[in-house]
């Protein structure tokens, strides 16, 4: 009995520190595959309405909760992968945010491979890329980010549509060669979400939110990002 009491003190700590919070608000993650110039960009912000229906399943692709304050390595991304669209308590109750960009993309050529319509596949992974420049979701979802996390869902949400080119000014070429597509992709995601975490460290340092002109420098990050795979897919 004292070892189940125990065990079930654990579960409930894990799942008091996993993250239930949005990312970036609809506009936002339409804006970003509106400048990366996705014909689909009108979906973009699907994956979060699916989270009504799928709960944790999907949820857990949306965020990384980094409780260790680690730096994200290659390895960080790929031990993620096998985690899509999965909310095992013990295994998952971190996110898998990374992993699910990958994998997405898997399944995107899967479908496509097999004839199937394989688009949506596309449109979950331009919202994770999307979620990636979010710094919150790249930090433990503790009390500072519990308390700010919504008013940095929507710092740039109300003039983020009708104002394009406030991302577009921090765009930048992002390469991923077509034979190495997979390693070049895991190589950005960690350069970004390390961006993104420690940008997030310095927020609740500070105790403060992103200012507009930090959320537009992220939102550009995630556009140059969804450009690249735009390009690499033929998208474009």
């Amino acid at each position: 009995m004292k070892k189940f009491a125990c065990t079930a003190i654990i579960i409930f700590s894990l799942i008091s520190l996993a993250g239930t919070a949005l990312a970036w608000h609809d506009k936002t993650h339409l804006a970003v595959a509106k400048v990366a110039k996705y014909r689909m960009w009108y979906n973009a912000a699907g994956p979060d309405i699916a989270k009504i229906k799928a709960g944790d399943v999907e949820g857990y692709n949306h965020w990384y909760n980094n409780n260790w304050k680690s730096e994200v390595i290659p390895q960080t991304v790929t031990s993620q992968i096998n985690r899509y669209n999965k909310a095992n308590v013990l295994l998952d109750i971190d996110g898998h945010l990374y992993g699910a960009i990958i994998a997405s993309l898997r399944e995107y050529e899967a479908s496509l491979a097999s004839g199937k319509y394989g688009e949506y596949h596309l449109v979950y992974c331009a919202h994770y890329i999307g979620d990636l420049s979010m710094p919150l979701h790249n930090v433990p979802y503790d009390d500072y980010n519990k308390n700010h996390h919504s008013v940095n869902d929507g710092i740039v949400d109300q003039e983020v549509l009708e104002h394009p080119e406030k991302i577009e000014r921090h765009m930048y070429r992002i390469t991923l060669r077509d034979n190495s597509f997979e390693n070049d992709l895991i190589r950005e995601i960690v350069r970004i979400a390390n961006i993104s975490r420690l940008l997030g460290y310095k927020m609740q340092a500070e105790n403060r939110n992103m200012t507009p002109e930090e959320a537009y420098i992220q939102l550009g990050h995630s556009a140059s990002l969804l450009k690249a795979v735009l390009q690499h897919y033929k998208k474009l």
